[in-house]
């Protein structure tokens, strides 16, 4: 299968450097990062800057299945946008754009070969979903 490029986005009701924070701090990841409510994120570590790690775990709640979301960061341009790559050099995108009322979140990735494109982008739309429900909660 070969790699795409996915889209996917959102646009919350905070100020950029709000939204920046509750997107890249561990205690506020944990918080918002899993795709559907049978799923939850119990840590997460980031080391936000250029050359940086990140890993955030992800777990069934009955714990049944649970994987490592970790990569790099090749690049970090505070309350702007991020790329990092994941452990199988995947790339992924991420721009915070002010716009009237709040903050637009782009994000870009490459596709992996296991999960059909559609099923990808449902998931990492569903996490960006999440990102907003619990934002605007605050």
């Amino acid at each position: 299968m070969a790699t795409q490029k996915i889209t996917v986005e959102t646009t919350v009701n905070k100020d950029v450097n709000t939204s920046w924070d509750y997107w890249t701090l561990p205690e506020h990841i944990t918080n918002w990062n899993f795709a559907s409510d049978e799923w939850h994120s119990p840590r997460a570590t980031n080391d936000i800057k250029t050359g940086g790690k990140f890993n955030y775990r992800m777990e069934a709640k009955d714990g049944s299945a649970g994987f490592d979301f970790e990569g790099v960061y090749d690049e970090v341009n505070t309350h702007k946008n991020i790329s990092y790559s994941l452990g199988d050099d995947r790339k992924v995108k991420i721009i915070f754009e002010s716009v009237e009322g709040g903050t637009k979140i782009i994000q870009s990735f490459d596709t992996e070969d296991v999960h059909a494109a559609e099923y990808q982008k449902a998931g990492w739309q569903a996490i960006m979903d999440n990102y907003k429900k619990y934002v605007e909660s605050k």
